[in-house]
C-alpha cells in the first residue's frame, strides 16, 4: 500500500512538476535557497537572501489585491508599517513571542485593510490610488505624536529576535515565504477548481460593472482581496521587525511603498511568481553593486537602467518573458507544455500548427 501510494505521488509529481519548465525553475529555486546556507553562512550574504524573502512576500501582497483585482495601491506600505510597528509594541510592552506577535501583526494589518476597503467602494482608479497614497502619510505623522511608544524618528529597537541563530532565523523566513507565497498562488489561480476567488478577482479588475451585472458581489471581493493583501503584507513586515530587530518610519516613506509595484512590474505583476522573481532579481543586485566603489551612487542608476530595459522590451515582465520563451499552452486542452513538445502531454494535441482550431 505504502509502495502504491508513493508510485502515485512520483507519478504527479513526474507529470505536473517535472514536464512543466515553470515549476522546474521554481524546483530549483527552492532547492537553491534550502541549500543556500551550506554555501556560505557569512551574515551579510544570507542578510541579503533573508531580506529578499520578506520582500517577496511584500510585492507578492500588493500583487493580489493591483495585479489580480486591479485595485492599484500606492501606499501599500502602510500595511507592512502597521504590522511592524503592531509585533514590535507587543514584543516589547507584553513581552510576546515573536511566533505571536508577527501574526497579532499581521492581523492588524488585515483590519487597517478592511478600513482601506471603504475607499475603494466608493473609488476608482487614479482617485483610489491617491487616496491610498494618504494612508501612510497620515500614520506616519502618527509616530511622531506619542514618541514615548513609537520612538518617534528613532524608532522601537531591541526586538527579540526570531531566534537564537542567523541561519535558524534564515530558514525559518525561507518556510514563511513558501507557506505564504503557496496560499497567495493558490487563492488566486483562476484555473483552481476549488477556489474561484482568482477568477472572480480578474473579472473584477477587467470589467467591474459587467461582473456585478453578472451576480458577483464586488464589493465582497475587493473588501476580502483588500484584507487578504494586508494580512500577508503585514507577516512580511512582523518577520522584517523581527529578523533586523528594529521598527522605524522608513515603512511609512512614499519609495517604499512603491519598491513592491517596481518589483511586481519587473517580474510581472498578476502572476506572483513575477513579484518574486523581480525582488530575487533586484534587491540582490543593488546590494551587491553597493559594495563595489561609489555603489551607493551607482546602485540607483543601475536599478533605473535595468527598469527601463525590462520595461521597453519585455513590457510584460521579465519572468513573463522567459516563460513564454520555455512554455507553449495547448490550444485544445489548455494546459502547460515545454516549449519544444510537439505533442500535448495530456490530449496529445499538435502544439505548434497555426492551422488548427478548437
Amino acid at each position: 500500500m505504502i509502495v502504491k501510494k508513493a508510485y502515485l505521488v512520483y507519478a504527479w509529481f513526474r507529470m505536473q512538476v517535472m514536464t512543466i519548465p515553470g515549476r522546474n525553475i521554481a524546483l530549483i529555486f527552492y532547492i537553491f535557497l534550502c541549500a543556500f546556507p551550506l554555501i556560505t553562512q557569512q551574515p551579510y550574504f544570507l542578510r541579503i537572501v533573508t531580506l529578499a524573502c520578506i520582500f517577496a512576500i511584500f510585492a507578492a501582497s500588493w500583487d493580489v489585491l493591483a495585479g489580480f483585482t486591479g485595485q492599484i495601491n500606492l501606499g501599500h506600505g502602510v500595511f507592512f508599517g502597521v504590522a511592524s510597528y503592531g509585533s514590535a509594541l507587543l514584543n516589547i510592552h507584553l513581552d510576546l513571542s515573536p511566533f505571536i506577535t508577527i501574526p497579532c501583526g499581521a492581523l492588524i494589518a488585515m483590519g487597517l485593510g478592511l478600513v482601506l476597503a471603504i475607499p475603494a467602494l466608493r473609488l476608482r482608479g487614479i482617485y483610489l490610488s491617491l487616496v491610498t497614497l494618504a494612508f501612510p502619510a497620515i500614520l506616519g505623522s502618527l509616530i511622531y505624536i506619542a514618541p514615548s511608544y513609537t520612538g518617534g524618528e528613532l524608532g522601537i529597537y531591541g526586538i527579540d529576535r526570531l531566534s537564537d541563530s542567523r541561519v535558524v532565523d534564515y530558514y525559518i523566513t525561507v518556510v514563511v515565504m513558501a507557506v505564504s507565497l503557496t496560499i497567495m498562488w493558490y487563492l488566486t489561480d483562476s484555473k483552481s477548481k476549488l477556489v474561484r476567488l482568482g477568477l472572480i478577482l480578474c473579472a473584477i479588475r477587467e470589467d467591474e460593472i459587467e461582473a456585478r451585472s453578472n451576480g458577483i458581489s464586488t464589493t465582497k471581493y475587493k473588501v476580502i482581496a483588500f484584507c487578504f493583501s494586508g494580512f500577508f503584507a503585514g507577516i512580511a513586515g512582523g518577520l522584517y521587525a523581527h529578523f533586523l530587530r528594529l521598527s522605524g518610519p522608513g515603512s511609512f516613506e512614499l519609495f517604499f511603498s512603491f519598491q513592491p509595484i517596481l518589483w511586481a512590474i519587473f517580474g510581472g505583476i498578476a502572476t506572483i511568481y513575477g513579484a518574486v522573481a523581480g525582488v530575487f532579481i533586484l534587491h540582490p543586485l543593488v546590494e551587491i553593486i553597493s559594495m563595489l566603489p561609489f555603489g551607493e551612487h551607482l546602485r540607483h542608476i543601475v536599478f533605473a537602467l535595468v527598469l527601463i530595459i525590462v520595461l521597453l522590451f519585455m513590457p510584460q515582465g521579465i519572468a513573463v518573458w522567459i516563460l513564454d520563451k520555455i512554455e507553449i499552452r495547448c490550444p485544445r486542452c489548455k494546459i502547460k507544455n515545454a516549449h519544444f513538445r510537439k505533442k500535448c502531454r495530456a490530449c496529445r494535441a499538435d502544439l505548434h500548427s497555426k492551422g488548427l482550431s478548437y
